[in-house]
């Protein structure tokens, strides 16, 4: 090919991709570029990565250990993901790569399988491929390459396998973030060239801030509205007009790594002290605690929904968070679900704006569980601040990752107009594990509770 095209890999005026600057071009100037090609050849430019790839898309040049994309939402992170594995494959820099994400579903429906994911771009580049979706491998016959998918759920899944490359996707929600980074930094060890790409929206997240100051790592940061063209103008328009200089704005369209957020009572950094991944071996109490939210609508609250509990030692575990936008039907189903997947003591649910109503519809549902209303008669902060002051003292911890109750906790502040569905679950959780189960009267002299506590200590099965 004679084409200025084919002999140039990144458009002439930064920041813009080929498609961009030809769009730029008068037609005179558009022909005179395109005249040199076949007709297929221009179809192959028209659909190349390299044809429509913007600069902060392409890998960067010299030496590097990491490159991190940090982009907001839709500005191609997925795409720019999948391309570099296919380049690094036919041009034979790397036979094995890991793909690494949040989940073993993110990587399935997003990294290998999504719209802009390694299947699709292969395909759309005639690359041979066999996939076994079971083992979440994908084979290249005519590169003798492979791509093997793992969750960061389960970072000693990476013990066994060694790589060259690793893609991992949206870091910022991992569940086990360090100990996946390291085990990954372990086994990406084959060949002279080890790389990682790393493409995530980015919290303030210990690793992230570690990663992003490493001398070897080369970031690339973008936002949303880069890829407008490939965006809705009314998505663009909707996400502009609701969160355009907001916090939650900043950080998911603009890729900004905020510090915590003045007058919080929570932290990043106190969360990620409190943070565990080993189960105590037994539970005093299990609770349910439900926020109610009243419709399931795009524009309606999180009803929020989380699981915590207690051990021997009086510490306070959160085991799972699973609010969502559900109808009262949906949320009072999966409450019930907890209940009984936890082997849970009780059911705690706010009744400010159910009243009653709550109750009677868990009791449709099972009659037999173990319910109990809560009302809001103090303010939200007068609630909170106890649970915050025992984390403080290390008293409550998360067992796993939440990332996005953790983000809650950590932005709202008492001077937020919001509601925060998930932070409300969880302080109604800790409140019946550790305040209230503490009122316990002193009759006759005798601490009761302490009483109890003692005996439950000598002899945990009662008898």
């Amino acid at each position: 090919m004679t084409s200025k095209i084919a002999t140039i890999t990144r458009p002439p005026n930064t920041g813009q991709s080929w498609l961009e600057y030809l769009k730029s071009l008068s037609p005179d100037l558009r022909r005179r570029f395109l005249e040199p090609l076949t007709e297929a050849q221009a179809e192959f430019f028209l659909n190349s990565w390299v044809f429509n790839a913007r600069e902060k898309q392409f890998a960067p040049d010299g030496l590097w250990d990491t490159w991190f994309i940090l982009a907001g939402r839709g500005f191609g992170k997925t795409r720019s993901g999948a391309e570099w594995v296919l380049d690094g494959i036919t041009n034979d820099e790397a036979e094995r790569i890991a793909l690494v994400g949040s989940t073993r579903e993110d990587v399935r429906a997003t990294m290998i399988e999504g719209e802009s994911g390694i299947l699709v771009r292969a395909e759309a580049r005639k690359i041979k491929f066999d996939y076994n979706k079971s083992r979440l491998e994908i084979k290249f016959p005519d590169y003798n390459a492979l791509c093997a998918g793992f969750s960061a759920e389960k970072p000693e899944r990476l013990r066994g396998p060694q790589f060259h490359w690793a893609w991992c996707d949206e870091l910022a929600a991992w569940a086990r973030d360090k100990d996946t980074w390291d085990m990954l930094q372990m086994c990406t060890r084959l060949g002279e060239n080890n790389r990682v790409l790393v493409t995530t929206t980015p919290k303030p997240r210990p690793l992230i801030k570690q990663l992003v100051k490493d001398p070897k790592t080369v970031i690339s940061k973008g936002s949303t509205f880069e890829n407008s063209n490939n965006l809705s103008s009314a998505f663009a328009e909707k996400m502009r007009e609701k969160y355009e200089g907001t916090r939650l704005g900043r950080q998911e369209l603009e890729a900004e790594i905020l510090d915590d957020s003045a007058g919080a009572l929570w932290t990043y950094g106190l969360i990620e002290n409190q943070r565990t991944h080993e189960r105590p071996e037994y539970f005093q109490r299990i609770v349910v605690a439900i926020d109610p939210s009243v419709t399931a609508t795009e524009e309606s609250d999180e009803c929020g929904l989380v699981v915590a509990g207690i051990d021997r030692e009086g510490k306070g575990y959160l085991l799972e968070d699973a609010s969502e936008v559900m109808s009262p039907l949906e949320w009072c189903q999966k409450a019930v679900d907890l209940y009984k997947k936890w082997s849970a003591d009780l059911i705690v649910a706010e009744v400010n704006n159910g009243g009653d109503l709550v109750e009677s519809m868990v009791r449709s549902i099972d009659k037999n569980i173990s319910y109990k209303k809560v009302h809001a008669t103090r303010g939200k902060v007068i609630r909170a601040e106890p649970i915050a002051n025992l984390y403080t003292q290390g008293k409550c911890y998360h067992l796993g990752c939440f990332p996005v109750l953790e983000d809650q906790l950590c932005t709202w502040t008492p001077d937020d107009p919001d509601s925060p569905d998930r932070l409300d679950a969880l302080v109604w959780a800790f409140t019946e594990l550790m305040i209230d189960s503490m009122d316990v009267p002193d009759l006759g002299g005798i601490n009761f509770k302490s009483l109890a506590e003692k005996s439950y200590r000598k002899n945990p099965f009662g008898f």
